[in-house]
């Protein structure tokens, strides 16, 4: 199968059939005869969509597709299941941490408040045999403010012989895949260094809990729940490996549909469980998200911090403006008819097309984009509300907007536990080792000639 807007001959992308079918092995207690009326059992029809596109041979390799097909409920039970028949020296601590977004999406299937829905995820994953069940939104804290931080300081050491703006965001997997592999230079050098909230979630359970519960961290088996298939590429990324230890900081990767039809197959008595956190016996009471539509809020939290710190600008309400279309809208901070500030969320690739060719043209008149592969956000990942052919399912999708909305709004700089964490686990939050283990570097091609030829 091919994107329909591909210009390649072929296309290896692999179908998502194979993996979701082997998502009925070795789970317990499965109704068996309901199992091929889970909503993700009949995609092998399903024609492949502009986000798909990134997983074609130029981004990925056949090494990484072995990989990302081996991260499936399969392997999950894998270890699971080793748990419960090994020497108990042999066993896997397993540490399950959820994105956000997957939540909505757990509320809407499942009829319940998103706070309902969380203690049910959590009461269901450790009726598994998972140890502990974290949330990603403190990792989400670290990278927005890291990403923060690092616009300010672009933003004043930018000259037109030196270049740092526009600022690009980092935490769209998919997006940053396309970029290193497809783009390469002029784009790369303009992606934030600030690691994803997957990439920080990762080490702070290798690396601060696993030490909080003198573990090693080879004994933590650990697995991110998230909306996107993207995100199982991300944990191939080389430089997750926790230093010093080499371990990668998520050993798999599941989407939301996947534990969700997992769910929906299992007959295990669950008793709901208030969500874990990093510090050992606290607990989560409450869900908190950040200030974005549909994804973490890249834009409204930086544009805030910018406005503040750079012209003594208090904002309140952030007010966006769309422009070609709902995926691509712009908000401005604007003094006496002078425009200060002009940012952009750009989502879905049509419009990170347009927003690549304006850059390579230098004519490009935002100083930061929050830059997303999925049209309509984070919520409508590929991994969750979806049809059975494949395509997005509006009205559960519509469902999820209204429940994520009501969550309730925490700014990361009001976070005492990340704060804590600073000075804890990373003896400051301007010393080397925060910057070791909260920034990365991005590869590129080379001469991006490939990116010439697509046509979207």
């Amino acid at each position: 199968m091919k994107c329909e807007h591909c210009t390649r001959k072929e296309c290896n992308k692999k179908t998502k059939t194979e993996d979701q079918e082997n998502a009925s092995v070795g789970v317990p207690s499965l109704a068996q005869d309901h199992a091929e009326k889970g909503e993700f059992h009949k995609l092998a029809d399903a024609k492949i969509f502009l986000s798909d596109c990134l997983a074609c041979d130029s981004c990925v390799t056949a090494e990484e597709g072995l990989q990302v097909s081996q991260q499936n409920v399969k392997d999950f039970f894998r270890v699971l299941n080793l748990n419960k028949k090994c020497d108990p020296s042999q066993h896997k601590v397993l540490a399950v941490s959820v994105c956000p977004q997957s939540l909505p999406y757990f509320a809407a299937k499942f009829r319940l408040s998103v706070t309902d829905a969380s203690r049910r995820l959590c009461g269901f994953l450790k009726s598994l045999g998972v140890h502990y069940v974290f949330d990603t939104t403190i990792a989400a804290d670290f990278s927005i403010l890291e990403s923060q931080k690092e616009f300010v300081r672009r933003y004043q050491q930018h000259s037109e012989e030196e270049p740092a703006l526009p600022m690009l965001t980092s935490a769209c997997p998919g997006w940053v895949r396309y970029a290193e592999r497809v783009l390469g230079h002029p784009v790369t050098p303009h992606l934030c260094t600030a690691k994803s909230p997957q990439q920080i979630m990762g080490s702070l359970v290798k690396d601060y809990f696993a030490r909080q519960q003198n573990l090693s961290p080879d004994k933590i088996f650990h697995v991110i729940v998230a909306p996107c298939y993207d995100k199982k590429l991300e944990a191939l990324r080389e430089d997750f490996p926790t230093a010093p230890h080499g371990f990668r900081s998520a050993d798999c990767v599941l989407t939301s549909g996947e534990i969700a039809q997992v769910m929906e197959q299992s007959d295990l008595t669950v008793k709901d469980a208030a969500v874990d956190t990093v510090f050992g016996g606290l607990k989560e009471e409450e869900v908190r998200r950040h200030d974005g539509a549909s994804s973490d809020g890249y834009l409204a939290h930086v544009f805030r911090h910018a406005a503040k710190q750079l012209f003594d600008e208090d904002v309140g309400e952030v007010t966006y403006r769309t422009l070609r279309n709902k995926d691509f809208q712009e908000v401005t901070l604007e003094k006496n008819g002078e425009v200060l500030l002009r940012f952009a969320a750009a989502y879905g690739f049509r419009n990170i097309q347009n927003v690549v060719l304006k850059l390579k043209k230098g004519r490009f008149p935002y100083h930061f984009v929050e830059v997303l592969a999925c049209a309509g956000g984070c919520l409508n990942g590929r991994g969750q509300a979806q049809t059975e052919d494949g395509r997005a399912d509006k009205a559960l999708l519509r469902q999820m907007e209204g429940i994520y909305a009501d969550i309730p709004v925490r700014p990361p700089e009001s976070s005492a536990h990340v704060q804590e964490l600073y000075q804890e686990w990373l003896d400051g939050a301007d010393s080397p080792r925060a910057q070791e283990a909260l920034h990365t570097k991005y590869q590129g091609p080379g001469l991006p000639a490939l990116s010439r030829d697509i046509k979207w």
